[in-house]
């Protein structure tokens, strides 16, 4: 069941290409931005990859490359998600995301299945919403 809404990351992403696995394209995507997790102002950086499957469809992974950065510290995490290209030249993921905290002001993402809305418009312009997953 859905839970409560843990943040939310606003900011921009830019893409690549990466070496296709037979005819699947294969993009790369690095994003920064800001927002609020848990109540405490972030910083945000992430990579992922991102496949198309053979009906269009996208299939995402983060391998412990995203991290969330407080004052207090950081949190990294890792994420996976399933997504398609919008009809106004975007994408839309939904994926589950767990992270690993050091900073005690995001120290209660430990231990919990969270998950997220990514989307990216036309432009770059990303919003990632994340809820805890009970």
């Amino acid at each position: 069941m859905l839970g409560k809404k843990v943040g939310t990351v606003t900011g921009s992403a830019t893409n690549s290409l990466e070496p296709a696995v037979g005819a699947s394209p294969r993009f790369s995507t690095v994003a920064e931005g800001s927002g609020s997790f848990l109540g405490v102002d972030v910083q945000n950086m992430v990579k992922f990859t991102a496949e198309m499957n053979i009906d269009g469809s996208l299939y995402g992974e983060c391998p412990n490359s995203g991290l969330l950065m407080a004052s207090d510290g950081v949190a990294t995490f890792r994420a996976s998600g399933v997504g398609h290209f919008t009809e106004t030249g975007g994408s839309s993921f939904r994926g589950a995301v767990y992270f690993q905290a050091s900073a005690p002001s995001l120290s209660d993402l430990n231990g919990k299945a969270f998950v997220f809305h990514w989307e990216v418009d036309a432009a770059g312009g990303t919003v990632w919403d994340v809820w805890e997953w009970e």
